[in-house]
């Protein structure tokens, strides 16, 4: 029976660039928890191996909306193709370089990464960018490097334990896992804390979002509200339960067997989630700024980044759960 004349809930499909990943667990979590069928509307996830797959996914018509970084927006629009954030749940990006267990004596500095193979998520995510902008900020030609999508959970684990790359871009909880089994695990640049974050990009840098084409948030402003209404419940959620109550929520899948480690890593990754999923503007130009360094056609571009997000939806999940 539907409630008070509601009519059925509406479809949405939502692309993820690895679901596993930390960095996108309010998504995850919002899923298990009920709450976008609470909000109205019925979610279907599907896994990709990263954000630029997920992103391709929606591009192409095969998925509605992206659980990605915010960056692909402000990527796309130097390309005329509008995208846009309406809900951010990561404060900052969590990215960390590490070097693998088996190069640890000939690397120990990023500029010992020029020449070398360097594994991302996928080519052209996010993790592929930052990889990107960090040589170039270390006078290192990111052209110099091969780029190798290994995809973020175990089988990034294992690229690097096997050495058949000399680092890579990973986020938790992989890094964490491989700092269990490799005491002296070498981490060049790290951005999953605020202090990290500010170190490498001078401000707070948002990271996942719910994003999609701007023509798509238009015309489905219903969708795009009770989605919005559904990940502010969850980070409202996440930030007053205890790590332990969230692992117990999440699909076994996505844990993993080790789930002392993944407990550890969560607690590591906490401070990252947003507590608003309002978009910082300070945050977005962080973005631009970085992109406008290591992509010259973003450099070049006039960019009006006001439209690669908006948290109109956000305000007004805000008002109806009475946050501030």
């Amino acid at each position: 029976m539907l409630m008070s004349g509601m009519a059925a809930a509406a479809k949405v499909t939502l692309a993820v660039g690895g679901g596993a990943c930390l960095c996108y667990l309010p998504t995850m979590l919002a899923k298990s928890l009920g709450e976008f069928e609470k909000a109205g509307v019925e979610v279907e996830v599907i896994d990709f191996k990263g954000g630029s797959d997920a992103l391709k996914a929606v591009m192409g018509g095969s998925a509605d909306v992206v659980s990605g970084y915010f960056d692909h927006c402000v990527n796309l629009a130097a390309k005329n193709q509008h995208l846009q954030s309406f809900v951010v749940y990561d404060r900052y990006p969590g990215f960390a370089l590490v070097v693998s267990p088996k190069h640890t004596a000939a690397v120990t500095s990023i500029k010992d990464l020029a020449g070398k193979k360097i594994g991302v998520s996928a080519p052209g995510s996010s993790t592929d960018f930052f990889l990107k902008y960090i040589l170039k900020k270390n006078g290192v030609d990111p052209n110099s490097v091969g780029v190798i999508g290994v995809g973020l959970g175990a089988t990034a684990v294992a690229a690097m334990e096997q050495g058949t790359i000399e680092a890579a871009i990973m986020l938790d909880p992989a890094v964490t896992l491989l700092q269990g089994r490799n005491k002296d695990l070498r981490i060049l640049s790290d951005t999953r804390t605020q202090k990290d974050t500010l170190d490498v990009f001078g401000g707070e840098y948002p990271g996942g979002s719910l994003y999609t084409r701007a023509d798509w948030i238009a015309s489905h402003e219903k969708e795009v509200q009770a989605m919005t209404n559904a990940v502010v419940a969850t980070l409202k959620w996440i930030h007053s339960h205890s790590p332990e109550e969230i692992m117990a929520k999440m699909p076994d899948n996505l844990v993993g067997p080790d789930k002392a480690l993944y407990l550890a890593a969560l607690k590591n990754t906490l401070p990252m989630y947003s507590q608003t999923g309002r978009m910082d503007p300070k945050g977005a130009q962080a973005v631009l700024a970085v992109f406008s360094q290591s992509v010259p056609e973003i450099a070049n571009a006039k960019i009006d980044l006001g439209k690669t997000y908006t948290n109109k939806y956000v305000d007004q999940a805000m008002q109806k759960t009475g946050m501030k």
